[in-house]
């Protein structure tokens, strides 16, 4: 290991952190997966956990009117100053937004669940804003999704070769699948289900630009479980386990998916 692990979780409310998860767009990958489950095109959907509004625009160039929600205001004004102007966006807990019951066609969350140590207060939430028939979709890793083995595509998984404690962070902070599907199970919902979805999450130019945004902790809150030096020292260990080139990095997830009846 290089290094010892200093618990320094992310503070989404930290105005530094503002762009953190912003300057990225969603892949045809992720695209092409959720057209299979619904058509958005005149949908209603609300984004929980909108983080730098990623999917809030990718859900509204597929024709969705959309309302995104997340709980950091630093966050959520970065986010909202690189969308068009008809999304909407509200500063509130993913668990209690403050929106009108029966609101959308279609509830989503992704990167969310892992954040919060129990689903069901979302499930709830997710519920409770969705009309009859609505789909609710809940995209996250589980813990076995998330420590994967490195690879040229999976890069996130030479960080556990560097710091295999940080596989214990990912351990606790993570669902499996059966937590979930109970969790959406307990409100109401339908026709739970499960599929895999490998997400290409950015195509890098070259070796470089992936380790200056890894440098900079940007969109991996796993990363604030390093020190500064750590950090350093993950960048030296990937340096060496990537050859120099075009990096293109694919995560796996779990997508959950229920149907309000």
């Amino acid at each position: 290991m290089l290094g010892v692990l200093i618990h320094m979780p992310i503070d989404f409310g930290d105005p530094a952190n503002a762009d953190t998860y912003s300057g990225r767009e969603a892949d045809p990958s992720w695209v092409a997966a959720i057209t299979d489950i619904v058509d958005p095109v005149g949908a209603y959907v609300v984004d929980l956990g909108c983080g730098g509004g990623t999917y809030a625009r990718a859900w509204h160039a597929l024709g969705a009117h959309v309302t995104a929600i997340d709980s950091s205001k630093p966050i959520l004004e970065s986010a909202r100053r690189s969308s068009p102007s008809d999304i909407a966006f509200e500063c509130a807990p993913a668990e209690r937004t403050g929106l009108p019951d029966g609101l959308a066609d279609i509830v989503f969350a992704r990167a969310l669940v892992h954040h919060l140590p129990d689903a069901s207060a979302l499930a709830t939430e997710m519920f409770r804003l969705l009309r009859p028939g609505g789909i609710a979709i809940v995209q996250d890793r589980t813990g076995k999704d998330a420590t994967l083995a490195g690879s040229r595509t999976n890069p996130r998984g030479y960080f556990f070769d560097a710091f295999p404690r940080l596989s214990r962070v990912e351990d606790r902070r993570r669902h499996d699948v059966d937590d979930v599907s109970a969790a959406l199970s307990r409100p109401g919902f339908t026709d739970v289900a499960t599929q895999p979805l490998w997400e290409t999450r950015r195509r890098y130019t070259d070796r470089e630009q992936y380790l200056t945004e890894i440098a900079g902790r940007t969109g991996r809150s796993i990363l604030h479980e390093l020190s500064d030096v750590e950090l350093a020292q993950l960048v030296q260990h990937l340096r060496g386990r990537l050859a120099s080139g075009e990096v293109i990095e694919r995560d796996r997830w779990t997508l959950w998916t229920a149907v309000a009846p």
